[in-house]
């Protein structure tokens, strides 16, 4: 039986679905009203500001009906109609996650296990089939990557990647970088070495959220990609040395790349970025563009390199890894906050060939979001 109560003078609704409460504040609830007048029908965007709202306002009258709570605000005496489903789906009476490095439920840590089940999918069937995509990108959402495999094998394929959710981010490197042996490489990409995982680009403020690299061509013995999860590697340090774990989630490190002629880049941000709440956000992992750390206090700096180096024993260790090798055609998406990637060393005879770029995270949610509704309301149909 669903039910409603008024609490602290018509200040605070008790809202009772399925035997739980949840409260909701007058004010909360006028300021997200769902009416026309509040609510552009059009966008969606918000009519009014906080000023434009009593600042005397209470709820006078309150009742359930069906699946539809209807509310009277006053002074205004202005009724609207809230459905449950929102009103649960949006409530925030809830427990609140005290703990420090926390992730989003929808986000699942891993580590080598992963191979067993890597997340991927067919490129054709991405581009052919909504709900192959849907899925893909909700892989990329849980996983921080996913794969995709047997594209079309010419320069700037990738493009048709990044179409699928969203638009390319031009950076220093231009709208396409190309990964392959450069005689002056301006980047340790651009050689044959093995490069330790790291995240890309953390001299940069914003960071590139999103970043694809695609195989043109793969005949060279090694060169195989290797991917690691920063948030569980992050996790795992908290575990073992939390106050390590505050040390590089509290003091800033320096990056920096000024490895052309016209480019200096500089970015300070702690190595592991929480939210003002504790969640975690991102991971800045690169040794080789670290600049001097200038802003850890002398006496933590000793503690703060005693976590960077067992943070980066939690990264390199292989159990901490999924590994891969693409083929020409292939791909892989990965959340550069999250998500850091490594090479294996590569010589010989033949050649390794990738394209790469930037896009970013926001609008690979946003496709998913879209994606998702239409489901729902394919349903409901």
């Amino acid at each position: 039986m669903n039910k409603v109560t008024l609490e602290s003078d018509g200040q605070i609704i008790g809202l009772t679905v399925a035997d739980h409460t949840s409260r909701f504040h007058a004010i909360w609830l006028r300021d997200n009203a769902l009416d026309p007048a509040t609510r552009s029908a059009i966008n969606g965007q918000r009519l009014i500001t906080l000023q434009d709202i009593d600042a005397k306002l209470f709820v006078s009258h309150a009742q359930v009906t069906l699946d539809v709570l209807t509310v009277t605000f006053m002074p205004e005496n202005k009724t609207v109609d809230f459905p449950l489903h929102w009103l649960l789906s949006h409530a925030y009476d809830k427990p609140i996650e005290t703990t420090k490095g926390w992730h989003k439920p929808n986000q699942t840590l891993w580590d080598s296990s992963l191979m067993a089940s890597l997340p991927e999918a067919e490129f054709d069937a991405v581009v052919t089939s909504p709900q192959t995509l849907k899925v893909w990108l909700k892989q990329i959402a849980q996983f921080g990557f996913a794969k995709l495999n047997a594209g079309p094998v010419h320069a700037g394929a990738l493009t048709q990647v990044v179409d699928l959710f969203g638009h390319l981010r031009e950076t220093n490197y231009g709208r396409i970088f190309e990964v392959r042996v450069e005689e002056k490489p301006t980047n340790l990409a651009y050689t044959g070495l093995a490069l330790q995982a790291h995240t890309d680009n953390p001299y940069r403020d914003p960071v590139p959220t999103i970043q694809v690299l695609y195989c043109l061509e793969s005949s060279v013995p090694g060169g195989d990609n290797v991917l690691v999860d920063g948030f569980n590697a992050a996790t795992q340090l908290r575990q073992v040395d939390p106050h390590g774990f505050n040390l590089l989630s509290t003091y800033c490190a320096h990056f920096e790349y000024a490895g052309e002629h016209d480019v200096c880049l500089r970015a300070r941000r702690p190595m592991i970025e929480l939210s003002a709440d504790g969640q975690l956000q991102g991971i800045r992992f690169n040794n080789r563009s670290a600049a001097p750390f200038t802003d850890i206090p002398f006496e933590h700096m000793q503690d703060y390199y005693a976590a960077y180096r067992r943070f980066a024993e939690i990264i390199d260790n292989p159990a901490s890894e999924v590994g891969f090798r693409l083929n020409a055609g292939d791909c892989f998406v990965l959340d550069n906050t999250r998500v850091l990637h490594a090479r294996k060393a590569f010589s010989g005879a033949g050649t390794r060939w990738l394209q790469g770029c930037y896009a970013d995270m926001d609008g690979l949610l946003s496709r998913l979001s879209v994606l998702n509704n239409q489901h729902k309301d394919a349903l409901l149909d």
